[in-house]
């Protein structure tokens, strides 16, 4: 997570043209909890199961990851700047999504959670070793608060390239040849989760974790049924953070739809996409400029079909920032780029997919055929 400290003498609000072209309406939702548990101060990394960790390294590295430690049965990824581990693979029998771990601010944030939640603090064996709460959300997904006793140190950079922009020339009697190589991952940055209980899941994050809503997304005529989509960052209060270091969207799935990792700059994101594509990878979607967030992105598919974003020059928000409201469609998904595909919205028919949906509708969830309509329109407007 990026930490800039910003001037909060006037506060912004959606309604000056910073974020949003819409705000709140009287009675709904805040984007925040009254009394929060703790604040975690951003993601840690995301688990994952996967039977093959060969192949699993090799698309690390082709994707930008450095290795930070391999065993047996383990793979920890990390980026370029100093901190935690990006992610942990574990050998499994199939290829699936455990669930994310966030960074506790103090080592007492653990203890707190614990005595607030029945949970106990155990040690975990990471690179640098920790201890971590384990809980569930109310979808049912494992989610872990870690602190760490130590820092990974900062690897090399991918020095941004010498930019020149109109009459400012910073760069003379010299060529831009950008090396063909993987985009070098810095960090991570976010992680987008499905879930049918949207709104139970909502407060939890706020309640239990203490983050707080960029924007809402709602569906067109049912925005008085409360919103479908969030962006959710941390709250660091005049300290400028990531837009969003989680999203959630309701929908008849549970769990994992893809996770976002900063490089350098445009040029890192078109150079290592175009060594991604030499070696057979399947791009999602990309190249393009976001709405909300405004990221630079493009999106892969890694051999076990999970969804990986690389992404530049996101928003930065302190505390102060209001949320915003906007309708939910895929045209308003990004300012330029390629029209959004199926493969990335997920809404190419299948055999699991109809399961998925059929099982959704029978439970009891906030999933009911008005919401699906609405999900579907929006999905293709």
């Amino acid at each position: 997570m990026s930490h800039t400290p910003v001037n909060s003498a006037d506060p912004q609000t959606p309604h000056q043209d910073l974020h949003s072209e819409q705000g709140a309406l009287r009675g709904e939702h805040p984007g925040r909890s009254r009394n929060p548990v703790i604040k975690v101060a951003d993601l840690a990394w995301l688990e994952f199961e996967k039977p093959d960790l060969d192949r699993a390294e090799v698309f690390a590295r082709d994707f930008g990851f450095a290795v930070a430690a391999r065993t047996a049965g383990e793979l920890w990824l990390r980026g370029t700047l100093a901190g935690s581990p990006c992610m942990v693979i574990r050998r499994g029998r199939a290829s699936r999504f455990i669930g994310p771990a966030f960074r506790a601010a103090e080592r007492a944030d653990l203890d707190r959670l614990a005595r607030a939640t029945g949970s106990t603090v155990r040690d975990i064996g990471v690179p640098g070793d920790g201890q971590s709460v384990a809980l569930l959300d109310p979808s049912g997904l494992p989610v872990r608060v870690v602190h760490c006793a130590e820092q990974l140190p900062a690897l090399a950079e991918q020095e941004p390239l010498i930019l020149n922009f109109g009459t400012d020339h910073r760069r003379t009697n010299a060529t831009q040849r950008p090396p063909r190589e993987p985009s070098r991952i810095q960090r991570l940055g976010h992680v987008v989760l499905e879930t049918r209980v949207f709104a139970r899941t909502l407060d939890w994050y706020l309640d239990t974790l203490g983050m707080i809503v960029s924007d809402f997304l709602f569906l067109d005529g049912q925005r008085g049924r409360g919103p479908t989509m969030t962006f959710i960052r941390c709250d660091q209060g005049s300290v400028a953070v990531d837009h969003h270091t989680l999203a959630l969207h309701l929908g008849p799935g549970t769990g994992y739809v893809h996770s976002a990792y900063q490089v350098t700059d445009l040029d890192a994101i078109a150079a290592g996409g175009e060594y991604l594509a030499e070696r057979g990878y399947k791009r999602s979607w990309g190249i393009g400029r976001h709405i909300q967030g405004s990221q630079l992105f493009d999106y892969w598919r890694d051999p076990d079909h999970f969804m990986l974003e690389h992404f530049a020059d996101g928003d930065l928000f302190s505390s102060d920032l209001e949320p915003g409201w906007a309708p939910m469609s895929a045209s308003g998904l990004a300012q330029w780029g390629p029209p959004v595909t199926r493969d990335f919205l997920g809404t190419s028919p299948s055999p699991a997919k109809l399961r998925e949906v059929m099982t959704a509708l029978r439970g009891d969830n906030e999933l009911d055929p008005a919401r699906l309509l609405g999900l579907m329109k929006a999905m293709s407007s």
